[in-house]
């Protein structure tokens, strides 16, 4: 193969995956380390990639670079949509609880499953807690919820409630589960998001809830954004999509994080 078909390739790849391992194409194309590297380089001049520790991300993907909810509803659509019903196993139709949700597309993933959520109990309701005003219009007519909608300033590139009324709002909650999206999950750094609001609101959520359940999809698996909002060991449950890259996975398990591939 040529360095150039080589170059397409992995550029399809890391369009397809979010993100590509050194190792993994030196193995794939059965090629140096070194030479996986060149290409990379070579990629990362023309603009297509960034390379970060062991590999490569998208260009337009950086620590502080934040897509809107309409911007990624279209990405990873069939990963979120499975990553939610798997979610959904943590809530049986026996659970009598509370859920809290944070702000993100694959939350509002659980929002949908919740609609169709129906209790073991007829007339019994789940009883439901947000930041986000998507998910709350989602959720607002379901009968077996009974749905509330926390305070703040509303980011418009989230749709969420953010700042100090919110964060004081959850600190005063205890939910039985807390739904919780993230836009980097590192072996090294653990939870991170871009903005400094949304991080203290996320933090806010796995404090605060007896379950914390981190949703991510394999996209995510790797990534560093600029503002870690929990470490590994402060969360207690991952659903993902993908099995986790190896020094992701052995940190998942040094952290006792239990995970759950959709």
């Amino acid at each position: 193969m040529y360095a150039t078909e080589r170059q397409d390739a992995i550029a399809a790849a890391l369009q397809s995956a979010g993100r590509v391992s050194v190792a993994d194409l030196a193995e794939h194309f059965d090629v140096t380390t070194e030479t996986v590297r060149r290409d990379l380089d070579a990629l990362e001049t023309a603009g297509v990639l960034r390379r970060v520790h062991g590999g490569a991300v998208p260009a337009g993907r950086s620590s502080v670079v934040e897509l809107s909810v309409a911007e990624r509803e279209g990405q990873h659509g069939t990963a979120k949509t499975a990553i939610a019903r798997a979610a959904m196993h943590l809530v049986p139709a026996t659970f009598t609880g509370s859920i809290a949700l944070d702000a993100g597309t694959t939350c509002a993933a659980v929002a949908a499953e919740l609609v169709r959520w129906e209790p073991a109990t007829p007339g019994a309701t789940l009883t439901v807690v947000t930041n986000s005003v998507p998910i709350a219009a989602t959720l607002q007519h379901s009968e077996h919820v009974e749905l509330h909608l926390l305070g703040g300033r509303v980011r418009g590139v989230t749709s969420a409630a953010v700042g100090t009324a919110t964060v004081q709002q959850i600190g005063a909650l205890r939910p039985d589960i807390a739904f919780v999206g993230t836009n980097g999950l590192s072996a090294g750094f653990g939870l991170s998001t871009p903005d400094e609001y949304e991080a203290a609101v996320k933090g806010a959520y796995v404090l605060a809830a007896r379950r914390s359940v981190v949703l991510a999809d394999a996209a995510k698996h790797g990534v560093e954004a600029l503002m870690r909002f929990a470490r590994l060991d402060e969360v207690d449950t991952l659903v993902t999509n993908q099995e986790p890259p190896a020094d992701l996975a052995g940190a998942l398990t040094d952290a006792d994080v239990e995970v759950v591939v959709a």
